[in-house]
């Protein structure tokens, strides 16, 4: 065991742990259980990196300018820069993430979040110094490994860089399931089936204009996430506590956003206002917003699925996949459960939406507390959406079938069609019809000829599969002219 102390005193450490003090009281003080999202860990190396590559550019510029001794020998030592930039890079990479303690929700801001990438770093990096973890007054997790940073632009700027990774993932998601759900439209345009409103039959319809508004609505949804990363991309790196930049040197704040962009790829930007953007999160809640209107799209959609594949409504049009047995008393039973995912999934999201706008509104003054649940509240809907968009596709859409003939004979029992009657005979016979039909069980065709209320030949050329997919009638299809 090692000791390490703070102004509060002293904590026994395990002599080979990457992690320190700080970590070790957080883990103490917070019973959490749930893990930080590695995306989140990873994205603050790189914004560290690129901080440490700042620095040693504004070390350069400053020996470059400067030959008074007082003001160089206070740089730190270009080795342990260099030492610096690859340890973080190595924790950008997702290495040492074992080291990382602080739970997934913590008090403070952020803070815990910010010293335990540091610890990890100083003592990865004195390991390489040829040093022993601990050993801080080598490389100190703050006074090196924190250099011109602070908790309230590092950890906010990784949050958005993270949150911009994970919507790229989405959007590639989300046009997987729209092309796969686009093929079933294609395959199943001139299907026909019954339309329903209020879970009662309506109208004549077909599976291919069903699977169409899937496929519209999946499609605002990508237009709107690419849309995000307008909404996110404004970041505060180099406004330190408050936005103002106190402590940090002007060359840096200006820099360090340029190294950023580099080692991103992202098209990320700083903001004019360095205040506004350590002091409000509305962007957050705006994100949020729009990746909850596509678990609200998912659940509409799977909640349809569910319905037409059920056993309720004994018509049998539609299967999807059997993807695991659904009882442990029923034998054969198979339940839906991929619907019922995606639903539990979508009402996650929601109460995660709640949570967000509820804390980004207690952003008190210059700085809100809350930024380590609602950034992993947001990261978890993102994942959670992103997981949610895979199975849809590939362990339901991709097997989904449809029974053409079963669906085709079940429209022309159904007193539904009548309503196609109705520009030729009018609602009151049109009435007639559906009553025989839905009285004596039979078709449309065996309850006009009862009634007699329409010639047979215009009857056939009415239900047509083109005519009752078409839209809306001209008045030629009614008086021949």
């Amino acid at each position: 065991m090692r000791k390490e102390k703070d102004f509060l005193g002293e904590k026994l450490i395990e002599e080979k742990a990457l992690y320190g003090i700080h970590s070790l009281r957080a883990k103490e003080n917070f019973p959490d259980e749930r893990p930080f999202h590695i995306e989140w860990y990873k994205a603050i190396g790189l914004v560290k990196k690129s901080c440490y590559e700042t620095y040693k550019q504004y070390s350069i510029a400053v020996r470059n300018t400067y030959t008074n001794k007082e003001i160089t020998d206070n740089l730190i030592d270009e080795k342990i820069i260099d030492i610096l930039i690859e340890s973080a890079g190595e924790v950008s990479s997702g290495m040492h993430y074992e080291y990382f303690i602080v739970p997934g929700i913590t008090g403070g801001a952020g803070t815990s979040i910010n010293m335990n990438v540091n610890e990890i770093i100083a003592n990865v990096s004195l390991i390489k110094y040829g040093k022993r973890p601990g050993e801080y007054k080598f490389i100190d997790p703050i006074e090196h490994c924190n250099i011109f940073q602070s908790t309230n632009d590092v950890i906010p700027t990784s949050l958005r860089i993270c949150i911009m990774e994970l919507l790229n993932v989405l959007e590639g998601k989300i046009n997987k399931l729209r092309f796969s759900i686009e093929s079933l439209e294609k395959r199943y345009r001139n299907s026909v089936r019954i339309g329903y409103t209020q879970m009662q039959e309506a109208v004549p319809t077909s599976f291919g204009n069903l699977f169409s508004t899937y496929n519209d609505a999946l499609s605002r949804d990508w237009w709107r996430i690419s849309k995000c990363f307008e909404r996110i991309k404004v970041v505060n790196i180099g406004g330190s506590a408050i936005g103002t930049g106190i402590t940090v040197p002007r060359f840096f704040i200006m820099e360090v956003i340029n190294n950023l962009q580099s080692s991103t790829g992202l098209p990320i930007t700083r903001g004019e206002n360095l205040s506004d953007s350590t002091n409000n999160l509305d962007s957050i809640v705006e994100v949020h917003s729009i990746i909850k209107a596509h678990a609200v799209n998912l659940e509409k959609i799977l909640s349809d699925i569910r319905i037409l594949s059920s056993d309720l409504t004994g018509r049998n049009e539609v299967k999807i996949p059997a993807r695991q047995v659904g009882s442990s008393i029923m034998p054969g039973k198979i339940n839906p459960v991929i619907p019922e995912y995606i639903i539990s999934v979508a009402h996650l999201v929601y109460s995660n939406d709640i949570l967000i706008s509820g804390l980004c509104a207690q952003g008190c003054l210059e700085l809100n507390a809350y930024i380590p649940i609602i950034g992993h509240s947001l990261i978890d809907s993102l994942k959670l959406l992103i997981g949610a968009d895979e199975t849809v596709r590939s362990n339901l859409f991709e097997g989904l079938e449809v029974n053409t003939n079963l669906a085709e004979s079940n429209l022309f029992k159904s007193p539904a069609i009548s309503t196609a009657l109705v520009p030729y005979i009018g609602y009151n016979n049109a009435a007639i019809i559906a009553k025989e039909m839905k009285g004596s069980n039979i078709d449309i065709f065996a309850a006009n000829k009862i009634h007699n209320l329409i010639e047979t030949k215009l009857l056939e050329d009415i239900l047509k599969l083109d005519n009752l997919l078409k839209l809306g009638y001209s008045l030629k299809d009614i008086y021949n002219e």
